[in-house]
């Protein structure tokens, strides 16, 4: 495997017997007007457009070091990771020196090739000064993406954890939000985090598994299961 560093790029060809004459690129898309329309509409088949509430966070979140990397493999992207210090992250974590991995998703049609780790290391390599990472992880919710499973894979613990229901979708259905911790160092603190406040939902990714929609706006979309 070759790599080489850029100052907005990993370009990454492989050579071994499951990847031959495969070409991987990691993108940091930050000012990359190419790619603005993966700033909206992530991965998920949705219409590009511009909506309020991710313009407002993106104009908050990038001069505070909000990045997002997508991961390209035969010119098609299949991945993608965004990450940003606790003061820029979209969940109420908190933490001195700890960056937040907002989302990662592989699709599935690119499963079984490491790109998530792939992702992953390329937030740590980049962000060699953090003191730890930290995320949420679902448990038993219906959703595919930010699987507890998926996330321990990925070196991430739980260290503390909610239990919820949804207002709206699968009422009966109980579900756990964890709060997930990858220290950089032994002396590195955890994080904490506002757990009401996350009842609230987010409104700034359309395919997040807790948005909330803008019609609900100052409602809570979470309750206490």
């Amino acid at each position: 495997m070759l790599v080489f560093h850029g100052s907005k790029s990993f370009r990454i060809a492989c050579h071994d017997r499951t990847m031959s004459n495969h070409k991987i690129n990691l993108i940091d898309i930050i000012g990359r007007n190419e790619y603005e329309k993966y700033l909206y509409r992530c991965l998920a088949p949705l219409p590009f457009r511009r909506y309020r509430k991710r313009s407002t966070y993106l104009d908050q979140a990038v001069p505070k070091g909000f990045h997002k990397v997508l991961l390209i493999f035969d010119k098609g992207v299949v991945g993608q990771i965004e990450y940003a210090p606790a003061e820029a992250s979209y969940y109420p974590i908190f933490g001195d020196g700890i960056i937040v991995m907002n989302c990662i998703w592989v699709l599935r049609k690119a499963k079984g090739h490491g790109f998530g780790r792939m992702l992953l290391n390329f937030m740590i390599q980049r962000e060699k000064n953090a003191k730890g990472f930290a995320t949420i992880a679902l448990e038993d919710h219906w959703s595919p993406w930010l699987k507890k499973e998926h996330i321990e894979k990925l070196g991430f613990t739980s260290i503390d954890s909610i239990n919820v229901k949804h207002k709206e979708k699968h009422r009966d259905e109980c579900f756990k939000i964890h709060l997930m911790w990858m220290p950089a160092s032994k002396e590195a603190s955890p994080p904490r985090w506002d757990k009401l406040k996350l009842l609230e939902g987010v409104d700034f990714c359309l395919a997040h598994p807790l948005y909330r929609p803008e019609r609900l706006k100052g409602k809570k979309i979470l309750e206490i299961c």
